[in-house]
This record gives C-alpha cells, structure tokens and sequence, in this order.
C-alpha cells in the first residue's frame, strides 16, 4: 500500500522513549490501518539518560539480533534502525490494541502474575548459560569488579537524594533497606555465581499488554542484560502483586517459572537455587526506583510508580529476609 496521509497520538506512559500511534490513509492499496512508532523521549533530561545508558542501541540491537532467537512475545518489528552517532532511532511496530497496557500503580491479579511468570521462561530458557552471548558486546556490562564498583558509586551518590526527594512517602524501614543496600551493594552485586541468560531488567506491568490477540505481550526492550533469570522474576512479582497477594501466592509463582524452565530443557538448576535467586533480586526493583527515579524528567505519574516500587520492593526484601544477600 502506499500510504497518503496519517495522524498520531501518543500512546503508552514511558520516560525514556516516546510512543506514537499512527492511524494511516491510504492512497492505493492496503496495508493496518494503525502502526506504532517509538522514538527518543523529548524531555532533555530522559532523552541525555537514553542516549548515556545506551538504551537507545540496546531496543534496536535486541530486535535485530536477540528477538528472532527467542520465544517470548514482542510486537512484530516492521522497522527498526538508529544512527549510533546522534542515537536518533526508530521503532515501527505492530499495533496491538484492543490489548491494554497493564499497571504498575494498580497492580495485577494472580491470574496475570501467571501469565507473566509462565511468558518470562521464553524469554530466559532458550539462551540459558549460552556461551556465545558473550560475543554481543552491547549486551555486556564490562569488567565485574568495575561494574560493581561503578553501580556502587552510583547508587550511593543517587540514595541520599532519593530519601531527601521523598522522605515524606518513604516508610522509615523502607529507608533502612536502601541505608543497609548501600553499604554492602558491591558485596551484593558479585555475589551472584549461578547461570546467566538474557533478562530483560524492567519486566514490570507498564511494559505489558494483556488480552488482544494474545494473552500477553512484552514492550519497552531498552534495557536487555545479561543477568540471573530470577532477577526478572522478582522484579516483576515484588511490584505487581499488592503485599498480601505476594506473599500468599510468590512461592507458587516461582514453583511455576522454575518448573516451565525445566519443561524447556534447562538442568543443573534446582527449585531451591530459583527461590534463592529470587530472594537476593527482590532488591532489585527498588535499586531501579532509586535510580531510575533521580536520572529521568520528573513527572507526578512517574513519582507515584516510583514510591509504588520502592515501598513494595522494600517489603519484599523485608518478608523474605534477603538481607543475607549483603
């Protein structure tokens, strides 16, 4: 089809992309009548943390290279391509409506916890402890030892902000969690000695769509790492359960995950290594609220999220005493 005229709206709540819907007039042929585009954030700030965490190359990279080589499911790419220099980039996908985006402030029922648990293993099991990752160099953090020392650094720069931003929403014993993260977080960074796939690092409810053609979908690929694959998990289910519903349904959640990555041929890998690793990553989301938090444009939606998975992160890691991962 040859496409005549269009409109667009922003669709989607991200920070540090933007998202485009574009409804299509055709002039001969024919073609969907909606795409999507992704494109870099027009907010300076959002925009300078994509273009310095190389977010940017990471969503581009991962459709070309990562995506046709595992199961999980994404839109279907119709274009993609960024100029490494400027890292203007873009998406053109799939539109997937009617499916709705889920979340994160509102959480999700046990049912879509499920859902995503049981999408999550296509993710990490076709690569699992594949040796060959390591020659995607954009996929790599570098040296351990400075990574860790960098993330360190890092973290303990942006904390003392973070409380000063927020005191007022923060729980004094979500407080301590951070205050005792950032004194051992290099010991809590290299202690992980287990198996490494491709995660995707921001697995959370506003990076799905739920119902549609399919029960769900992934969105948001900015942020592929290599990593342990329960540190997704725990990422996901910390925030995307209320705390009630999380503890009474996590150890049945990571019964299932572990159980589909088995159904997909990974071995060595007990049910109790998964619930371990899924206990050291409960840090994980509220590491991201942290940072994510202090290095993106502020905005009241974006402070509410943040606050949502700072306080139940911080649960997390307190119900399940994870502090023996210090």
């Amino acid at each position: 089809g040859c496409v005549e005229s269009f409109t667009q709206a922003r669709v989607g709540t991200g920070q540090v992309g933007q998202c485009v819907r574009f409804a299509l007039t055709y002039a001969s042929g024919h073609g969907p009548s909606t795409i999507v585009g992704k494109f870099a954030s027009d907010d300076p700030t959002s925009r300078a943390t994509g273009i310095a965490q190389n977010t940017y190359l990471k969503e581009v990279r991962f459709y070309q290279q990562l995506r046709p080589t595992v199961a999980i499911s994404t839109p279907d790419l119709l274009f993609t391509d960024i100029d490494e220099e400027t890292h203007e980039f873009c998406l053109m996908m799939e539109d997937l409506a009617p499916a709705e985006q889920g979340d994160q402030i509102r959480g999700c029922s046990v049912d879509q916890a499920t859902l995503a648990a049981t999408e999550l293993v296509k993710l990490h099991a076709p690569r699992w402890a594949d040796p060959s990752l390591a020659d995607l160099l954009w996929l790599q953090a570098g040296d351990p030892e400075e990574a860790a020392e960098i993330g360190s650094a890092f973290f303990g720069q942006l904390f003392p902000a973070f409380v000063d931003r927020y005191r007022s929403r923060l729980a004094g014993e979500h407080i301590v969690v951070g205050e005792k993260l950032q004194r051992n977080f290099k010991n809590w960074t290299l202690g992980y000695r287990g198996p490494a796939t491709i995660i995707h690092r921001d697995y959370r409810l506003d990076n799905m769509l739920f119902g549609g053609a399919r029960g769900v979908t992934v969105v948001d690929w900015q942020t592929p790492s290599l990593g342990a694959g329960a540190s997704d998990l725990a990422y996901f289910i910390g925030a995307g359960l209320l705390p009630d519903l999380r503890r009474s349904s996590e150890h049945d959640l990571v019964r299932t995950y572990h159980h589909g990555l088995c159904e997909r041929g990974v071995t060595g890998y007990d049910f109790s290594d998964c619930w371990n690793d899924y206990r050291r990553y409960s840090f994980s989301g509220y590491i991201m609220a942290v940072v994510a938090s202090m290095i993106v444009g502020q905005t009241q939606r974006g402070d509410d999220m943040f606050m949502v998975m700072a306080g139940r992160h911080a649960q997390q890691v307190i119900d399940l005493d994870a502090y023996d991962f210090l």
